[in-house]
C-alpha cells in the first residue's frame, strides 16, 4: 500500500471507530443513494440523446423516399413565386399533390423544430437549401391557398420554417461542407 493511501487510511479509521452503526448505515445510504441519482440522470440523458439521434434518422430517412425525391425535384423545377394555376400548367393534373407533399413535410419540420424535438443545426445541415427554394417557389401559392381556405393556418409551420432559415442565413451566410469542413479527419480507432 502507497504511503498517501496508508496516510489516509490512518485518518479515516479512527473516525470510523467513534462512529456507531447506525451513522455508519446512513453514511453508506446517502452515498449509495447519491450514486443511484447520479447514475439515472446520465441514463436520462444517455436516452434523450439516443431518441433525439433516433428522430433525426427517421427524418433523413423519410426524405429518402422515390416520392419526396421525386415531388421535391418537381417543385424545384418550378418559376420563384407560382400560383395553383401556374402549377398545373407546369407539373399537370397531378402537380399539386407533388406540392402538397413537399409543404407538408417542410410544415411537419417546422412544427417539429417549434417544439424542439429537432434542432435548428440538423435542420440547416440537412434542408435548408431545399426548403428555402422551395418557399421561394411556393410563397405565393400557399398565400393563395390561405385565402381559398379562408384560413391563416395553412401552411403556416412551412412559411415559419423559412423564416427561420432565412433570418439564419443572415447572421451566417451558408458555407458548403466541402469548405466549412476540408480539415475534418477521420479519428483513429483502436
Amino acid at each position: 500500500m502507497s504511503r498517501a493511501a496508508c496516510a489516509f487510511f490512518s485518518g479515516v479509521l479512527p473516525i470510523l471507530a467513534d462512529v456507531d452503526i447506525s451513522t455508519l448505515a446512513n453514511l453508506i445510504n446517502a452515498f449509495a443513494v447519491t450514486a443511484g441519482v447520479i447514475f439515472a440522470a446520465a441514463q436520462i440523458r444517455y436516452y434523450g440523446q439516443r431518441r433525439r439521434r433516433d428522430v433525426m434518422l427517421e427524418l433523413v430517412r423519410s426524405f429518402q423516399s422515390p416520392a419526396f425525391t421525386s415531388a421535391l425535384r418537381r417543385v424545384l423545377s418550378l418559376p420563384d413565386g407560382v400560383d395553383a394555376k401556374k402549377i398545373r400548367e407546369v407539373l399537370g393534373p397531378d402537380g399539386e399533390d407533388d406540392v402538397y407533399l413537399v409543404a407538408l413535410t417542410w410544415e411537419s419540420i417546422g412544427l417539429l423544430l417549434f417544439r424542439r424535438e429537432l434542432t435548428l443545426d440538423l435542420v440547416d445541415d440537412f434542408f435548408s437549401g431545399p426548403i428555402l427554394l422551395s418557399w421561394q417557389k411556393l410563397r405565393v401559392w400557399a398565400e393563395e391557398w390561405r385565402h381559398e381556405l379562408n384560413r391563416e393556418t395553412g401552411s403556416e409551420w412551412f412559411h415559419w420554417l423559412a423564416e427561420q432559415m432565412m433570418e439564419r442565413e443572415k447572421l451566417t451566410p451558408p458555407v458548403p461542407a466541402y469548405i466549412a469542413h476540408r480539415t475534418w479527419r477521420e479519428t483513429r480507432r483502436r
